[in-house]
Parts: structure tokens; sequence; C-alpha cells
């Protein structure tokens, strides 16, 4: 297997979908402990990075753990060796095992935790239910002699650019003649050194999110012929896309709140769960917010949600949810598991047999059920 990945590397491809720049500012995600030069040949994904997680990876041998909840929420004062948290730290530090984590990132990121849980309970028409921050929109303009043209084109498009809806490779060209004279010390694709050239050339012109400008710069770089590529990148006034916590959105067909619960305790694994409202109601529009989510019932009864699935609700705030009729399913914190799967995934099909992507098997619900 080879071993030229870091864990520089696999964060940089989860970042690709879940940059940190979409993490509320009270988040602590990102590199907890280690090195991004860390050679890595397994990883290990989990949703907490508990004592016995970290027990875990040392015996199968993992080099890196992935994380949804950082082991660094909350602030030390100290590191105590007498504690859970100080041990699992040194122990980290002592096998080598970086440790980055994807929190309330992930949360927003399409594809990411929400959409896992809406995704696997069959709900449709997708949107945030808490709008926090909305993508900014740039213009990629570059200039590619057109025998070279179309292979741009790809590179640029699979590194995200030109993305559209349904739709990729959302490009426009126009053909005309480029200039360029190559100085001393050049090694031109074309022409000799101190002549003037003359080139048909294409302007290709494309969108991309802002935050994924540098991969996609690197990539038309990599792709286009030319010793020094022409290009231009524009801010755009255009709307990107809305991006958020939870979601809301439709059942394919109506059904009862205890046919939703039941459905819930198959979907995410759960053995029992609690719920507001009457067993017979029928349900249609869900919200859901993977998580602790109880402090936005009110955004999922102000965009119509029949019932609203998250975890941790307290007693007064269940309360009110149920004074104003909002039908609520708690099926816990601990669902966000569900995006384990997810991770792998994608982290197998981006980086094939480079590199083992396992997902732990230790236990990190606190929680028992009789």
């Amino acid at each position: 297997m080879a071993n030229n990945v870091t864990a520089s590397d696999i964060i940089k491809s989860l970042e690709e979908i879940a940059p940190k720049e979409y993490a509320f500012d009270w988040d602590n995600v990102g590199l907890q402990v280690g090195s991004l030069k860390q050679p890595v040949k397994k990883v290990m994904i989990t949703l907490d990075v508990l004592e016995n997680v970290v027990d875990e990876a040392i015996e199968q041998g993992a080099d890196m753990i992935v994380a949804h909840h950082p082991l660094l929420f909350i602030k030390l004062n100290e590191i105590n060796l007498d504690t859970p948290k100080g041990r699992a730290i040194k122990k980290l530090i002592q096998h080598n095992i970086t440790v980055y984590a994807s929190h309330t990132n992930l949360d927003v990121a399409e594809g990411g935790v929400n959409d896992a849980m809406a995704e696997l309970l069959g709900i449709e028409n997708l949107k945030p239910l808490i709008e926090s921050n909305n993508e900014e929109l740039v213009k990629l303009t570059v200039f590619v002699p057109e025998s070279h043209t179309d292979y741009v084109r790809d590179a640029i498009s699979e590194a995200g650019a030109g993305h559209i809806g349904d739709y990729s490779h959302c490009t426009y060209q126009v053909s005309g003649e480029g200039t360029f004279k190559p100085l001393e010390g050049s090694n031109p694709l074309i022409g000799s050194q101190g002549d003037l050239e003359k080139v048909k050339e294409d302007r290709l012109e494309t969108i991309l999110p802002k935050e994924k400008v540098d991969t996609v710069i690197h990539s038309m770089r990599k792709a286009h012929p030319y010793e020094e590529a022409a290009y231009d990148v524009f801010p755009l006034l255009n709307e990107g896309q809305k991006r958020g916590v939870g979601r809301i959105g439709d059942l394919s067909s109506e059904m009862t709140l205890h046919t939703l619960c039941e459905l819930v305790k198959e979907k995410y694994q759960v053995p029992k769960l609690r719920f507001i409202g009457e067993p017979d109601q029928k349900v249609r529009r869900v919200a859901l917010l993977g998580g602790s989510g109880e402090k936005y019932h009110g955004a999922a009864l102000a965009k119509g949600a029949d019932v609203y699935i998250t975890g941790d609700m307290t007693f007064h705030l269940a309360q009110e949810a149920w004074e104003n009729g909002l039908m609520v399913i708690d099926p816990g914190h601990h669902v966000e598991k569900v995006v384990n799967p997810v991770l792998k995934k994608y982290f197998d099909d981006k980086f094939s047999n480079e590199v083992k992507f396992f997902i732990s098997a230790s236990n990190t619900e606190p929680f028992r059920f009789c």
C-alpha cells in the first residue's frame, strides 16, 4: 500500500466538501492533535474521540482519526493525564495519531450530516432550515490554445467549476487570437525566444464557488500547456447556493407520526425515541437537524413543518413546541453517526487503494434504553 498520502491530503479532500469556513464561529473545527505531515495508511472515521475510541485506533494501527465531534471543543486549561481526556491526548501523541474534526461545517455541507439523515428517511425537495452563509461566486476566464480547450474544461469542471444546479461543465467559449513574445529564460510550447507569436486561442469562461478558487486554479495550471497561463478571476454579485444547518422538505407520501417514528428507529438504528404529538396525526412536511437542535424548533414551525426531528430536547422547550402544535421526534444526539458511512464512501472513492478507511466500532452512546 502506498505511503505518500499525508494527513494534510486527507484534510484537503474533506474540506473540498466541508470547508472550515462553513463552521459556526463558536465551533472548534480542524486539526485537534498531531501533525499535518503525518504519513497516512489507515484512517478511522468516528463520531466522537473518547478514550475507548483512541484505544481502538491504536489497536487497529490507525495513523489518523477523522471525527465529527471535536476532541477539543471546550477550552482546556490543563491537560491532566489522570483524566480520560488527558489520557486520550497522551495516547494520541505517543502513537503519532493525527486527529481532525469536521463539525458544524459538516452539518452545513451538502451531502453532510443533515443530508444523510434526510436521505435515509426519503425526504425530498430539501432546503436549509436555518441559513448560515450563502455561497459567494466568482467567474474564471482563461485563455487556452484551441488544441487544449476541452482538456482544460474537463480539468476545471472536475475540480468544482461550472456546476449549475443539476448540470456540470457549464462554460462559454469564444475564439480569438492571442499574442506573446518568449523572453530569455523561457521554454515556450509554441514559438521562439525573441519572436512575437500569434496563436489561435479560446477564451473559456465559467463560474465557481469562491472557496474553490485555489483548487480550480491549481487544476487549470496542471492542464494548461503554457508555462504561464493567462487567466482572470472576477467577483460576482450573482446569488449562489443557500447554505445552512438543518434541512426541511417533504416525505414522498403522507404518513402517521407513529409510522414516521418507526421509520426513524429503523433507519437511524435506535431502539427507542421520544416524541411529541398524537401517534395517528398525519405528517408530510419534515424539518430535521442532527445533534442538539431544540432552539431551532421555532424555525421549523415558521417554515411550515408538521414534525421536527432533532436531539436533546429539554422539558420546557418541548412544552413550547407542544403548545404550538409542532410534532417532535427526538431520537437522540448520537444519530449523527449516519454520516460515517457517507464519509467512508467519499474517502474510498477519493483515495482508492492508497489508504484504508474504517468506521469505529467503539460505543460512544452514553444512554441505555429499557
